[in-house]
Formats: structure tokens, C-alpha cells, sequence
């Protein structure tokens, strides 16, 4: 079948099976083409609560799926790649950080939603990117804040806020990678473009940005009518929703392997293979999914 074939395709089994497509911003073109939902991590987090289908599958990599059974464990989810992971997500372990909260009793633990499903159990409040800010704000008390397992976050956070922040010392290896020096090169060739950047980029690169934010804050960003010109700080898949939105703006990407391999995995032929052969299923133990929960539902209530 060709490109619109197995879209269609795709589409049919879907209401067939009462399911829906979640699909993050990252991912390929044709599979964004044909989601019913397009998102951030926030946004996909809220849509898998609320939706009324039988079955999710998850157009995203391991811990995306896995936080939508914690919320959805009466419905199926599916993950058409099993091998779609983030290796940012496996920068801590348990024992890690039962070894870090027993060396700061007195800190909370604020874990970003790109995580496994048993840190998020042992964590007091998960956040996003979109969110960070209001979840580290709405912590009562003065007290410190362990926050993992993005340091670029964590320190961006501390700066933003004021807090006192402990960073972990993770990073996602696609926006770490990008420096100063490459945004000056695409700077001096774009003088008239604005520059955003995500969160998870490192200090030196947010410093040169006009606007920081998630995914769905670059999104709205580049929405503004005095952007016409935008270097984008992000994953290129994000394209496709910026370039739907605003046809006559000009994009422009920071670096030019700014493509993350595990969002790219997940092809048109593994969702109608995920839809066909019910492949592959991700369910979170109860013991994992209950606390996992609470630390979602902290967060899902401030959005």
C-alpha cells in the first residue's frame, strides 16, 4: 500500500476498534498526518485521560505509554514500537534515587514526565516541560527541590524560580547536543529571526534565546505576529505542526540533525501492525501504576 493507502487504512481500524491515535509533535509527518490528537507530553498526558476510547495507541516512545495506562489502566494500550525508548528516561534508576532521597531527606522530588514508570511511583509530583514552572511553584515551604532527570530543566527551573533546586545530572542527548556556537552560526545567516528554544537545551543556548519553552509553548510562540522568522530549538518533527498552522512563516532549524531516533521509529506500517495484530501492549503493574498516579494526578491538577 502506498502512503495514503495505509493511511486510510488506518483510519478504518480505528473506528472499527474504538480506538484513537495519539501522536507526539516529534513524530513522523505521515503518522501526525492521520492522529486525532497531536501534543506535547502535557497535552497527550490530559488526552489519554479524558478520552472515551477502548484502545490508545501511542505514536511515542516507552514512557508515554506507560503514563497512559498509569491514568487509563481500564483501556489497551498500544506502543507500535516496543524499541521506541528515551534514553533520557534511563538516566536514573530506582535505586539511584532512593539513594538521592535518603542524602536529601528533606528535599520533594519533582520528576519530569520523560521517566519510567517506577521513578514516577517514587516521586512526590511529575511536570512536563509546558508545566515545570507551575508544579516547582506550587511546592509549599522554602525547601529544596530534588529535580530529575533533566538537569538543563532543572537548572532553567531554579533560575526561573528562585528555588533551591538539586539538578540531576540527565539530559535528553538530542537537545544537550545543540551549543552556543552552532545558534550564532544560524544567527548570523538569519539576522532577522527570532530564536526559541526548548527547556532541555543547555544554559549557554537559552541564554541566546528570545523565547523558551515546551513544544507547545514554541508552537504558540511562533504564532505571534511580530514572529515572521523563527529559528526553532527543538526536534525537527515539530515542523509539521508549525508549518500547518503558519504557512507563511519561514522555519528554521537550529542544527540540522536535530531529529530525535526513537520518536522517528514508529512508521505507518507498525500502527496498522500495532491496530491489526493488537501489538504491542503496555500495561503498569498496580503496584507501580497506584503511587505513579498520585504523582501524575498532582500534576494533572495544575493543568
Amino acid at each position: 500500500m502506498n502512503r495514503k493507502e495505509l493511511q486510510e487504512e488506518i483510519r478504518g481500524l480505528l473506528r472499527e476498534n474504538n480506538a484513537i491515535l495519539l501522536a507526539h509533535y516529534y513524530e513522523r509527518d505521515e503518522v501526525q498526518e492521520i492522529a486525532d490528537y497531536r501534543g506535547d507530553s502535557l497535552g497527550l498526558s490530559i488526552e489519554a485521560a479524558r478520552t472515551d476510547a477502548e484502545t490508545i495507541v501511542f505514536a511515542g516512545v516507552h514512557f508515554m505509554a506507560e503514563s497512559a495506562s498509569i491514568i487509563s489502566p481500564d483501556k489497551t494500550v498500544l506502543l507500535p514500537r516496543l524499541d521506541a525508548g528515551c534514553p533520557l528516561a534511563d538516566m536514573v534508576t530506582a535505586p539511584q534515587l532512593a539513594a538521592a532521597r535518603k542524602k536529601h531527606p528533606e528535599a520533594a522530588v519533582v520528576t519530569y514526565i520523560n521517566s519510567t514508570a517506577v521513578i514516577k511511583a517514587h516521586s512526590d509530583i511529575c511536570c512536563t516541560s509546558a508545566n515545570a514552572l507551575k508544579v516547582v511553584q506550587s511546592l509549599p515551604g522554602g525547601g529544596p527541590i530534588l529535580m530529575i532527570p533533566d538537569g538543563n530543566l532543572a537548572r532553567y527551573v531554579a533560575r526561573q524560580t528562585g528555588r533551591t533546586i538539586i539538578p540531576w545530572e540527565g539530559c535528553c542527548p538530542v537537545h544537550d547536543q545543540l551549543t552556543a556556537a552552532v545558534v550564532r552560526a544560524v544567527r548570523r545567516l538569519h539576522p532577522d529571526a527570532a530564536f526559541a528554544a526548548h527547556p532541555e537545551c543547555r544554559e549557554e543556548v537559552l541564554d541566546l534565546a528570545d523565547f523558551v519553552g515546551s513544544t507547545t509553548g514554541i508552537i504558540g510562540y511562533a504564532g505571534r505576529a511580530e514572529v515572521a522568522k523563527l529559528i526553532v530549538g527543538t526536534e525537527r518533527g515539530v515542523f509539521h505542526e508549525l508549518q500547518t498552522r503558519y504557512p507563511t512563516k519561514v522555519f528554521i532549524p537550529a542544527a540540522e540533525d536535530f531529529l530525535c531516533p526513537d520518536m522517528k521509529r514508529t512508521t505507518l506500517e507498525d500502527v496498522l501492525a500495532s491496530l491489526t495484530e493488537r501489538r504491542y501492549v503496555v500495561k503498569v503493574p498496580e503496584e507501580v501504576r497506584v503511587p505513579a498516579r498520585r504523582a501524575l494526578d498532582r500534576m494533572l491538577e495544575l493543568a
